[in-house]
């Protein structure tokens, strides 16, 4: 296994071009902040941005903890990956997560001075100091459970770099929960009112008694009491209703729904 070093100094946008790198050097894996990634998916880990404290994210990203380091390791043994994209702050953090996981000496360096013009580094950094904004080089679904509740925002990328010119990706710009800029916080009451509105715009739902939101360290649990309509077909709406809500609190707030409970206690003729 070929292990590739893609090293910059915090903020200046090493996971933004860890995709044209990987691509460059046709790379499928990366191990970016604690996870191992394969094709814009995540394969292994969490993100060690979801980590409480800086120390401790730290520590997670160079694999400290014995059973997540084990567990990449695992992960790495089971893909046997001929090449991979290693992310770090400098050499010697990439050196010492290599140490950690036992894949051996690092064969090549790519530094972010060699990728990115100074503008765009600049650019980077103050987006990381003014927004506390990080990415993630992985699809908002891909990252969104490990960070529900926190800020999380698709972007787009072309890839002008590749040979067709026309394929795209998708990375995820985050802010951790250690973030100097404070936890983003969504209150439950207005969880609550996005559901409610959003069941009112459904022909044949009459009434809403009552919506409760539980809060998860992975996401939100739903229960929806409704009335309906006489001769409406009940597991229909109910279906519809359950669509609705999952597409409006992720447009929204981004916040991962595991379970939405939906109890008809009316019907109005």
């Amino acid at each position: 296994m070929q292990i590739y070093a893609f090293v910059g100094k915090t903020g200046t946008g090493k996971s933004y071009n860890a995709l044209h790198v990987a691509h460059k050097y046709d790379i499928k894996y990366i191990i970016d902040d604690a996870i191992l990634i394969k094709n814009n998916k995540v394969i292994c880990g969490k993100s060690a941005k979801t980590e409480d404290t800086k120390i401790a994210s730290v520590k997670a990203a160079i694999f400290l903890n014995p059973d997540k380091k084990n567990d990449m390791i695992n992960a790495i043994r089971i893909e046997n990956p001929d090449k991979l994209l290693i992310l770090g702050t400098s050499d010697g953090m990439i050196e010492k997560i290599a140490n950690n996981l036992g894949i051996g000496e690092i064969n090549h360096t790519i530094y972010i001075e060699d990728i990115a013009t100074k503008e765009n580094i600049d650019i980077a950094r103050k987006s990381r100091i003014e927004d506390g904004k990080h990415v993630v080089p992985v699809p908002t679904f891909e990252i969104k459970e490990q960070f529900s509740g926190y800020f999380l925002d698709p972007l787009r990328i072309f890839n002008s770099f590749l040979k067709n010119g026309e394929s795209s990706s998708e990375k995820t710009i985050i802010r951790p929960t250690f973030s100097y800029m404070g936890k983003y916080y969504i209150a439950e009451k207005v969880i609550n009112e996005i559901i409610e509105h959003a069941a009112t715009r459904i022909t044949g739902i009459t009434r809403i008694y009552k919506v409760l939101s539980a809060k998860y360290i992975d996401g939100i649990k739903i229960d929806i009491d409704i009335e309906v309509q006489y001769g409406i077909n009940i597991p229909g709406i109910s279906n519809r209703l359950r669509n609705i809500i999952v597409r409006e609190v992720d447009r929204a707030t981004g916040i991962n729904i595991f379970s939405i409970n939906i109890n008809v206690k009316g019907i109005a003729k």
